[in-house]
């Protein structure tokens, strides 16, 4: 009887990779990215991996145990890294310069407001006039 070996893929440079190199690494379509290998990984809580890449590297399984430390350290990276950049990208469209049609709405908007704050100012120092009684 033959004994048959199985071979893991080694993640821990990966691993070490997302605690000191974590712009290299993107979230793409759910899949995280990784810029300089072009390889592509799906992680789950269970220490699920699958690989998505143009070489050999995604023949071999990942192991259970490492799978595990890899969905830590992704999670880690999601927190600290990733989370904090998609934020402050989503805050700065909030105050980027508005497009024509935006500056023409909001030059709209703004030309309605003054006439009914007019109007209604009008109205209240017409109603709030004291009536004197003729004699």
């Amino acid at each position: 009887m033959q004994k048959v070996v199985m071979n893991y893929l080694d993640v821990s440079p990966m691993i070490v990779s997302l605690r000191t190199r974590p712009d290299d690494f993107e979230m793409n379509r759910g899949w995280l990215h990784h810029f300089p290998s072009r390889h592509r990984f799906k992680l789950d809580s269970d220490g699920n991996v699958r690989i998505d890449a143009r070489c050999d590297c995604s023949i071999l399984a990942v192991r259970g145990e490492q799978g595990k430390e890899l969905w830590c350290a992704f999670q880690q990276w999601h927190a600290a890294y990733w989370r904090p950049l998609e934020i402050n990208k989503e805050f700065a469209l909030h105050f980027r310069a508005p497009n024509v049609w935006q500056r023409l709405y909001r030059g709209l908007i703004a030309r309605m407001r003054r006439i009914l704050a007019h109007n209604s100012s009008e109205e209240a120092s017409a109603q709030g006039a004291p009536m004197v009684p003729a004699e």
